[in-house]
């Protein structure tokens, strides 16, 4: 009696394993390939990401204005009530001087606000997670933060200096190129002194404080210590390196002898140093400590 024959079974190809599955030992699977195009990252990456911030928000809109207004809006009330004799030996930019001892507490503020609303609303956590090196995320916010303060103060300044003398005829005024650059300069290093700053204390209103602190007291502080005989050499060297003087000095006002003449190498030296160390200091916190 023949016993029944099984049909024959079909074996059945191995089936792929999905994508997101691992290999088991001893199987071999094609590996995955990402339809996205991967591209390393880099510092350009950040530059255009701080762009896109800093155009965007309403405070770049509202501190930049408020600074043109001032800067443009005094300058042309006090080139107006100028004469040609006025600019003898002194840059036709004077005017614009008068509206930045008010404006640059915009840049101040703007800087701050840069990198400290980001602690303030959380968003930091997303920005380290998409740039995990955060040091290439302050290195853009100082570089697109100096750039546009730069451009917009330069632009102030030489909008003023340009009306004030087409306002007025002769060979009155000194050449004003230099006061437009140094100014500028100088008013964008307090603002990135200022970003540097907020990521340190990573709170607006302290950083703000702290900032109009220290453009404000060493320019009304050397009042009461000219009392004391002691403290005169410190008072004397607070009026020379405040802000309100130094800006002074670069657009040729306050000469020992009177006579002008643009200066303030070593104030916006001083700056300078300052704000390096700054820089130096908000970096090393930077990967120091958590968000």
């Amino acid at each position: 009696m023949s016993t029944p024959q099984q049909p024959p079974t079909q074996q059945s190809a191995p089936q792929a394993a999905p994508d997101w599955q691992a290999a088991a030992p001893g199987t071999s699977y094609a590996p995955y390939t990402s339809p996205i195009p991967i591209t390393r990252t880099h510092l350009g990456h950040a530059l255009a990401s701080e762009w896109t911030k800093i155009r965007s928000v309403r405070s770049t809109i509202w501190t930049l204005g408020v600074f043109l207004l001032l800067v443009i809006g005094i300058g042309m009330l006090v080139a107006a009530q100028t004469t040609t004799e006025d600019f003898g030996k002194v840059p036709y930019t004077i005017p614009a001087f008068f509206g930045l001892v008010l404006g640059q507490i915009c840049l101040i503020t703007l800087g701050v606000l840069v990198v400290s609303s980001e602690y303030g609303t959380g968003m930091i956590r997303t920005t380290f997670t998409a740039s995990p090196q955060r040091h290439r995320v302050l290195a853009a916010k100082l570089i697109i933060f100096f750039a546009v303060a730069f451009v917009v103060s330069a632009f102030a300044i030489g909008f003023v200096g340009l009306v004030t003398e087409s306002m007025h005829t002769g060979d009155g005024g000194e050449a004003w190129g230099g006061s437009v650059v140094m100014g500028a300069l100088y008013v964008s290093l307090l603002g990135v002194l200022a970003l540097a700053v907020g990521s340190m204390l990573r709170h607006s209103a302290g950083a703000i404080t702290a900032m109009l602190g220290l453009v404000l007291v060493p320019a009304i502080l050397p009042g009461f210590l000219m009392l004391s005989e002691g403290m005169r050499t410190i008072a004397e060297k607070m009026m020379e390196y405040n802000a309100p003087s130094a800006l002074a000095k670069i657009f040729g006002l306050g000469g020992e002898d009177g006579s002008g003449g643009a200066g303030g190498g070593a104030q916006l030296g001083l700056l300078a140093g300052v704000t390096a160390a700054a820089i130096a200091g908000a970096f090393v916190l930077l990967d120091r400590r958590d968000v």
